[in-house]
């Protein structure tokens, strides 16, 4: 491994160790394979690192729900790499860091708040999965959203319980955002924004039932959005998240941080907004203390103006371009019946890398 790299990475990885007080390093067992068997050995709760007390009875006392809280912070982890994989910051998680972002979510920026709404949304999104699936026993259906059905269609099937997965985010996620500063006031904002978005897009979801799809009956139920859907949405929310100033205010328990928008002549934001107090870095070069791991020898479009073209990931420094060979299936055809028949081809594709 290049030293150079080598003595980066420690950089990283002693600039992370300062942030730990305030991160939730919790985050780390949705990449950790020791907590796939949380719902079976609740002694590992004592094992989860940075869980706060509330979280820790939590954890003892809804050992099988602990699962699904760690596959909503993994969903939220690959929705952010997907959603950001063109940009100069791709949410990249460090292996063996229990900051898994390193130092990035260390500033009040625009990513740490798409983070955590991105996060929180996972767990309620994971939850209430798990319960509509029938994986846990102190939840299930969702039996308060009934009502009078709609002309040609009946309830039936199994309406998912978005209400608890949000609830189980907001008493889990929320329980280390307790402290009057403003980064917490802003962690609590965002995070529920991120579980609105949940509740925001729950829709109705129906099947057919007759003879040759005649649709005689029909049956519908209410449903979580894809996460993909989701992720886009949020993603919309961080190109637009509104800037903010912080105030203090001296209170019966002392002082108090509270956020205000910066801007007045700007629309202030709602609860299904992202908000942010502090810059970003521009993420160009390797940085220790932002957590920057630059974009040399990132894949670009050569062919694209947005952030993903060549000009801007690579920042003004130019690109390299080399041939690759990749053997692709080629020349199918459909044989009766019934199986598919191809060739495999050898094409040769550019690929161009940031300087």
């Amino acid at each position: 491994m290049d030293l150079n790299l080598i003595g980066y990475l420690m950089c990283v990885w002693l600039s992370s160790s300062r942030v730990l007080g305030g991160y939730p390093i919790w985050w780390s067992l949705a990449l950790g394979q020791q907590y796939s068997s949380l719902g079976s050995q609740p002694i590992l709760c004592g094992s989860i690192p940075g869980l706060v007390p509330k979280q820790l009875r939590f954890c003892r006392n809804y050992i099988e729900i602990m699962p699904s809280v760690a596959e909503g912070v993994k969903l939220g982890i690959q929705e952010c790499q997907h959603q950001f994989r063109g940009r100069r910051w791709n949410c990249t998680t460090i292996k063996d860091n229990l900051a898994i972002f390193g130092p990035v979510l260390d500033k009040a920026t625009r990513e740490s708040a798409f983070v955590h709404a991105i996060a929180s949304a996972g767990v309620a999104f994971a939850v209430t999965r798990s319960c509509a699936e029938g994986t846990s026993t102190m939840c299930g259906c969702d039996s308060h959203h009934k009502g009078p059905p709609g002309e040609g269609w009946k309830w039936g099937g199994c309406s998912e319980d978005a209400e608890f997965g949000v609830l189980v985010s907001r008493e889990f996620a929320d329980a280390r955002e307790n402290r009057p500063d403003a980064r917490s006031a802003m962690n609590r904002h965002n995070n529920e924004a991120g579980r609105t978005t949940i509740l925001d897009h729950m829709h109705l979801r129906c099947k057919c039932h007759g003879l040759s799809g005649s649709c005689e009956v029909k049956t519908c139920w209410w449903a979580q959005q894809d996460f993909r859907t989701l992720g886009n949405y949020l993603k919309d929310k961080y190109d637009s998240a509104s800037e903010m100033i912080v105030e203090k205010h001296r209170e019966s328990r002392g002082w108090v941080e509270t956020l205000r928008v910066k801007y007045n002549f700007f629309k202030h934001p709602t609860e299904r907004d992202l908000v942010y107090y502090e810059g970003s870095p521009n993420f160009c070069e390797p940085n220790s203390e932002t957590g920057s791991f630059g974009t040399r020898d990132r894949v670009c479009n050569v062919s694209s103006h947005g952030i993903e073209g060549c000009d801007l990931l690579c920042c003004g420094r130019g690109h390299n371009t080399r041939t690759e060979k990749r053997k692709e299936k080629c020349h199918c055809i459909f044989h009766w019946c019934c199986y598919v028949s191809c060739q495999e081809c050898v094409r040769v594709y550019d690929v161009h890398t940031c300087k």
